[in-house]
């Protein structure tokens, strides 16, 4: 184990170097990290690589990752060495830019085209979405799925944190035992990010060139474009390119949208509180 809870930067990052077998040079922090101390490392090689030192469960990031790597084309970091307290991975450079929700379109499009090997939505592990870890196991029912394994155990986490008020906890869990009924359409099983907010894409001009932090699990598609909706990633031209290649079924912005934008509305609830849940409250009767 080379990172802790509060590990000891300068042995750490010698550390890193033995096991890179190219010494570290320099170590720059990158902001956002809300898991695990996060720093670009220059290499006495001049190469330079992404070090998440110190955080819980990094061995899982690494897992998401790799999987996307390998089940699909999505650009994402390749993972160089990964435990519970240590991810290290590639470093992709970007330049940052803007109109690039065209080409996270066709990027995200492809990804739902990849379903899962018998048809169930789920994940064979646990997965994490930000610093909340995520139990999974496999389901033939999307809805129960959602309801059991996204929707009920984030009310959990968001009153276990003391964010949901009685009254709204209450309501939440009327409806989740409904929500199966309410989403009305036979989805596939398709590979998704989990997490795509313009924080987890990387771009350069109107290129993306990877994609961060990923969510991953086999759900309803429209699990990833509500989450994408509720925080306009890609703007408009994101929904009417990804349209192009994979129509959107009828419903899903006049209902579908908001029942899926329960789950990352109570994940940031359980995590920050405030005006969210106030976000929930609205998003919520708009399905009672």
């Amino acid at each position: 184990m080379l990172g802790s809870a509060m590990p000891d930067l300068p042995e750490t990052l010698a550390q890193l170097g033995r096991l890179l077998g190219d010494p570290v040079s320099d170590a720059r922090s990158l902001s956002g990290g809300c898991v695990a101390d996060v720093r670009v490392l220059t290499l006495e090689s001049g190469r330079r690589v992404v070090a998440k030192i110190g955080g819980p469960d990094l061995d899982i990031e690494g897992r998401m990752l790799n999987h996307l790597g390998e089940r699909s084309d999505l650009p994402v970091p390749r993972v160089l060495h990964a435990e519970a307290d240590l991810l290290v991975m590639e470093h992709i450079e970007h330049a940052g830019g803007s109109g690039w929700g065209r080409h996270l379109a066709d990027l995200l499009a492809a990804l739902h085209g990849i379903t899962s090997l018998d048809g169930r939505f789920g994940y064979a592990s646990p997965t994490l979405i930000g610093p909340i870890r995520l139990e999974n196991g496999w389901a033939s029912d999307w809805g129960g799925f959602y309801r059991d394994a996204r929707v009920l155990p984030l009310i959990d986490e968001a009153s276990r944190r003391g964010n949901l008020a009685h009254g709204l906890e209450r309501r939440l869990r009327s409806y989740a035992e409904r929500v199966g009924d309410d989403l009305d359409h036979a989805p596939p099983a398709s590979l998704v990010h989990g997490d795509v907010w313009s924080g987890n894409v990387l771009a350069s001009g109107k290129s993306v060139v990877a994609l961060i932090d990923p969510s991953v699990v086999y759900a309803d598609p429209e699990f990833e474009l509500a989450f994408i909706a509720l925080f306009s990633t890609g703007g408009r031209e994101f929904f009417e390119r990804y349209a192009e290649h994979r129509p959107i079924d009828d419903g899903f912005f006049e209902r579908r949208v908001f029942i899926y934008q329960l789950f990352p509305l109570l994940v940031h609830v359980a995590l920050f509180g405030g005006g969210y849940a106030a976000q929930l409250d609205s998003t919520l009767r708009r399905l009672e």
